[in-house]
């Protein structure tokens, strides 16, 4: 029996031997993971504060998804995460050390920390350990490649300050004031709102920052301050636990009523999500507030979730907030991470870390944090998880962020919220659910936009203005020209405005259709005794030295650049004025109309037109044919009397109808332009100068006035390179006169530039002595100045429109500058003629269709030639080959006889090709018969 069994034991010892050695070479090759190498519990940390708005949303689903993972046979097979939490307590103190203590008990990766403060010391922690931190931290400069092991489960506060920007702009804001608190969190997230607002020309007009954890007292003292700002739009970015506080001391103040805009981040939803029903008080203090919330889709994983909440373990609300399902997600995340990593092969190993040890040898504290030493590769694998979870699809960008950011818009309202849109980096604002827009091509244009209707503080539906004056009752300092010529415009006055004017009533009116009041006061700017530099007014109110500059300021492209300007209330531009004299009406006018280029071409075209008529109908119109002089005569009349179109002619072939047709089209307006330009030079008055424009003007060398302080001086000078010693300033409006009849070569000036409005008076004033030459050779117009971004600007623009259409700008006009006007601009003779540049298109249509005519009717003769001449050659052979067998050769047609072919009329080459034609025919049956006999 044992000698049968001892084979047989050796047989089996033999093949476990083999397996052994095989699974050795396996492992050794890396073709396999034993299953020895696999660990049975990896450690996991999380740190956040339990007892938070946050943190009672985020420990629950770290627990629940903890127990989902390892209840799941799926994942990470025979192995369990042990899950090893810190409790920071809202300290970023006791946070930073309990964080310290976590990262020194092995643990593969953490979850956490909520605060930005603290996940800015511990990822330098974890960069050093090379523990992957997956945190809820959304201090946008968390991001940044100084830390490498930093993973943000939830989206940076980077998005959300861009769609509070698109926000701002939707509504049209200029300025906003920031209320944060004065950490990490608050500070950065700030700066990224003003790098937001800035592309949208708005702007953080003030910051007002507190520090974390501040008495209700120092809160009331900011909100004193912040109300006294012209800004009514407030954007709040704090701590949840101390948020509702601002908003308490803010409805004490009066500053929840009309007029007033609040918009709070994330951390609102996070309070009043965590909770069945807003408490009663709480709900009042937020009635009209905009707020942001964390956006995740509808799925039916966040049913399931949202349904099992309420049998979740240790949890301390009814309901959980937007960071719950990041939480979820980010526990399986980490799992599916893991699960890959081990199946790679991957173990789980630590080392000391040499740099925690002092020169000496002698080893710190900080002896029990060890480095995770496969780390980089576990990052690498988190970096690359694509998953669809609570939150939608999990997956990171290259800067380590979540993909497809989007946010919830809620506006507050009675004992809850409503969601009035959706914001995505993708498409902006917009009611429909950002997932259904992902498969559309982007569009972020501001047609584009679209948000629900929002009830504001005050229970009010009417968009707020966003700004008031200062609560400090100081006027507006207005700046106004004090003017030495034109003071009809603007000019110093002694009742209480302390100027009027053209433009001073023009204001006037325009701030009355404000539906607000606006108090200011003018000051005069300049001495009095000559015209102030309009270029050093808006510069000083863009230095703000002046609130607003009120008066003749021309918009210019340099000046828009420094300050606001409204809607333009008088058109203006630059003009040429220049002595006239007045030139009689010449026996020869009417030749005028037409330049002589004009004439000699349109005389040519009537003998060409009828040259080409008389060809086309001369051999089948008997009108057309008659002794060569007869048809001379023929085709001048035929000519010229189609300038009248009394020709008797009648035309009967097809191409001279046609030619025919077009000329008299052409005829037609040539007539007409020649009657209207005749008409204009014998009825308007027609006045003379040496100067006809700015070209001319240029290309002299006379001398040119303008006037004192306009910007003409720099326009000549810098744009059309007038040297600057050929320009004359000019004081008064007598300076004007004087120079202009002086002229040149008696000490004065060939011709002044100045502004249309400017000169229209200057001619009213001056009885039409002078004239404009020329057109305008620039366009603007006449705005008033604020400084950037005033708000100001925007309604004065819509009021100025207002006095526009009701007629109440013209009736101001009337009254300041209604004068018996000046037909204003000369007409000369030059600019009434016209020249073969305006009908060159006509002639080049008559001439392409006469020659395509003549070419038609030279190939239809030479085509009847040929077979004329053909036919002829033929029986001429035929005729002489009995009597000369040998002879071939014929003569060559000549020219005369092509001529005499083209001057016999069409019937009788006709009959002539059908005569020929018939011979040709019976002459081959003569010959058959003459061989038969």
């Amino acid at each position: 029996m044992e000698s049968r069994l001892y084979p047989q034991r050796v047989w089996r010892i033999f093949l476990i031997s083999c397996m052994w050695v095989a699974m050795g070479v396996t492992a050794k090759n890396g073709n396999f993971s034993a299953v020895s190498d696999r660990p049975s519990v990896v450690n996991v940390g999380a740190m956040f504060t339990f007892y938070s708005a946050i943190g009672r949303s985020l420990g629950p689903a770290i627990f629940a998804a903890i127990e989902d993972v390892n209840s799941d046979s799926t994942i990470l097979k025979n192995i369990k995460l042990n899950l090893i939490v810190q409790d920071t307590n809202c300290s970023g103190f006791v946070g930073t050390v309990e964080a310290m203590q976590l990262a020194g008990k092995n643990i593969v990766a953490a979850l956490g920390p909520q605060s930005s403060g603290i996940a800015h010391v511990i990822s330098h922690v974890m960069n050093e350990l090379h523990v992957p931190l997956l945190s809820f931290a959304t201090d946008p400069t968390l991001s940044s490649l100084q830390y490498s092991y930093f993973l943000r489960a939830i989206t940076s506060d980077y998005y959300q300050m861009y769609a509070i920007a698109d926000l701002v702009e939707y509504f049209g804001w200029r300025e906003v004031v920031a209320i944060f608190v004065d950490d990490d969190y608050g500070r950065n997230g700030i700066s990224v709102l003003g790098d937001a607002l800035a592309p949208k020309r708005a702007k953080i007009s003030y910051k007002a920052a507190f520090p974390p954890g501040a008495a209700r007292s120092d809160i009331d003292s900011l909100l004193v301050g912040v109300n006294l700002l012209e800004s009514r739009v407030f954007v709040v970015h704090v701590n949840p636990d101390s948020g509702l506080t601002i908003f308490s001391v803010a409805k004490r103040l009066g500053m929840m009523s009309s007029g007033y805009v609040w918009i709070a981040t994330d951390w609102l939803p996070s309070v009043l999500d965590s909770s069945a029903s807003i408490d009663p008080d709480t709900a009042d203090l937020l009635q009209g507030v905009v707020a942001l919330r964390h956006y995740t889709p509808d799925s039916d994983l966040k049913t399931r979730f949202s349904s099992r909440w309420g049998n979740i373990k240790n949890k301390e609300t009814t309901k959980f907030n937007s960071y719950a399902p990041y939480a979820y997600d980010s526990v399986w995340m980490l799992a599916r991470a893991l699960d890959s990593f081990f199946n790679g092969g991957g173990t789980v190993s630590f080392s000391d870390d040499p740099r925690l040890r002092d020169q000496n040898g002698s080893a710190l504290r900080l002896t029990s944090l060890q480095i995770f030493d496969q780390g980089p590769k576990l990052l690498q694998i988190l970096t690359e998880m694509n998953f669809t979870g609570l939150t939608g699809k999990v997956q990171f960008d290259s800067e380590k962020n979540l993909i497809t950011p989007a946010f919830d818009i809620l506006n507050i309202g009675g004992t809850g919220s409503r969601r009035i849109g959706y914001w995505s980096n993708y498409s902006g604002l917009s009611t429909v659910p950002p997932e259904t827009l992902y498969s559309k091509p982007p569009n972020t244009s501001n047609s584009n936009q679209h948000l629900y209707s929002v009830i504001w503080p005050g229970e009010t539906t009417t968009k707020p203005r966003g700004w008031v004056f200062p609560n400090n009752g100081k006027p507006l300092q207005i700046a106004v020209p004090y003017r030495v010529t034109y003071p009809d415009f603007v000019t110093k006055d002694n009742g209480p405005l302390g100027a009027r004017g053209f433009c001073i009533d023009v204001f006037e009116a325009a701030v009355e259709l404000l539906p607000y009041p606006v108090p200011h006061q003018y000051i005069l700017y300049g001495d009095g005794r000559r015209n102030p530099s309009f270029g050093n007014l808006v510069n000083d109110v863009a230095q703000m030295k002046y609130d607003a500059a009120v008066g003749d300021v021309t918009i210019t492209t340099n000046r828009t650049r420094m300050v606001d300007f409204t809607q333009p209330y008088m058109e203006s531009g630059l003009v040429v004025v220049a002595p006239v004299k007045e030139t009689k009406s010449s026996p020869w006018s009417f030749l005028m109309p037409f330049t002589w280029q004009m004439w000699a071409v349109t005389g040519i075209f009537f003998l060409f037109v009828g040259s080409v008529v008389w060809i086309l109908e001369h051999r089948m119109n008997t009108e057309f044919r008659g002794p060569p002089r007869q048809q001379l005569v023929t085709v001048f009349w035929f000519s010229f009397s189609t300038m009248f179109f009394a020709h008797r002619e009648n035309t009967v072939s097809t191409l001279g109808r046609l030619v025919l047709i077009l000329w008299l089209f052409v005829v037609l307006i040539i007539n007409s332009s020649y009657t209207a330009s005749l008409t204009s030079i014998l009825t308007v008055q027609q006045l003379s100068s040496g100067i006809r424009g700015i070209d001319t003007l240029i290309t002299s060398s006379d001398p040119i006035g303008i006037q004192d302080g306009s910007f003409a001086y720099n326009y000549l000078i810098h744009e059309l390179n007038i040297a600057e010693s050929r320009i004359r300033i000019m004081k008064t409006q007598d300076d004007y006169v004087k120079a202009l009849q002086q002229g040149p070569g008696g000490g004065g000036v060939a011709a002044i530039v100045d502004e249309l409005p400017y000169v229209q008076l200057f001619l009213a004033n001056t009885k039409c002595q002078f004239s404009i030459v020329g057109r305008e050779f620039t366009r603007s117009g006449w705005g008033f100045a604020f400084q950037r971004d005033s708000p100001l600007a925007v309604d004065l623009s819509t009021a100025i429109l207002q006095l526009s259409e009701n007629g109440d700008l013209q009736r101001i006009h009337d009254k300041w500058l209604s004068r018996d006007g000046c037909s204003g601009q000369s007409n000369p003779i030059d600019e009434s003629r016209l020249s073969l540049k305006s009908f060159w298109g006509l002639f080049l249509i008559c001439g392409i269709a006469c020659s395509i005519a003549l070419v038609i009717f030279f190939c239809r003769v030479l085509l009847q030639y040929s077979r004329y001449s053909a036919e002829g050659e033929q029986r001429d052979i035929e005729e002489d080959e009995p009597a000369r067998p040998s002879r071939r050769s014929l003569r060559a047609p000549s020219f005369k006889d092509i001529i005499d072919f083209v001057d016999k009329k069409e019937a009788e080459i006709k009959d002539m090709l059908r005569r020929k034609s018939g011979d040709s025919k019976r002459h081959p049956s003569q010959g058959s018969d003459g061989q038969s006999s």
